[in-house]
């Protein structure tokens, strides 16, 4: 086992420096998307401030979501670790610079030992699970009355949150929302219609 994939422990989670260093380069790709896509110009002040927004609330939303997968899968004894996809990478940043939107598939936490349907459906739930947790977190904060700078980052926190457990319940290809409809569609309908309503409600808490 070399240096890469040597396992290292982290408050009782098992991780090690290859899926450390995905995690980084999922993070920062998929906040300078984001921030590609909410500023002008690369050169401008406003992108380094978007950058950090996007970081807060698109980079805590995604590393997250992938934590949650990989902790319900090592409570289950299997091995979990998160890769990116690097092409889906560059191709999420190249798209952000030449369209109004961004396809955001970062990577995905790989998984092996004995996982039954209802096994994987319930680690592939923890993932939209989280984003609405965070959606809430930040919704709390919104309704605190903070300042401009702590209202901007609370209302993107809930607006990318919502946003990225509705994607993430996809009923197909390998999306969490393929495999929760496949174990159990009452638990699919539930999350799927928390994320909708969060999704298409922001307009009456502006």
């Amino acid at each position: 086992m070399d240096e890469h994939t040597r396992q290292i422990n982290i408050g009782g989670v098992s991780t090690s420096e290859a899926e450390i260093k995905d995690l980084i380069k999922a993070w920062v790709a998929i906040s300078a998307a984001f921030a590609l896509l909410l500023s002008n110009s690369v050169l401008s002040l406003d992108f380094y401030f978007k950058f950090g927004l996007s970081a807060l609330t698109v980079g805590t939303g995604f590393l997250l979501h992938e934590l949650g997968h990989k902790l319900v899968a090592q409570k289950y004894g299997c091995f979990a670790e998160f890769r990116s996809f690097d092409g889906m990478l560059v191709f999420a940043v190249i798209m952000a610079l030449f369209t109004p939107f961004v396809f955001a598939a970062p990577g995905a936490v790989m998984i092996a030992g004995k996982v039954t349907k209802r096994k994987n459906g319930i680690i592939s739930a923890a993932g939209p699970m989280v984003n609405l947790a965070l959606a809430l977190v930040f919704l709390g904060l919104l309704l605190l009355g903070l300042p401009k700078l702590f209202k901007s980052i609370a209302e993107y926190g809930f607006m990318i949150n919502s946003w990225l457990a509705l994607f993430n319940m996809l009923p197909f290809w390998q999306f969490d929302g393929y495999k929760i409809w496949s174990w159990n569609k009452p638990v699919y309908a539930v999350i799927s219609g928390a994320a909708f309503i969060f999704v298409f409600g922001q307009s009456f808490i502006r």
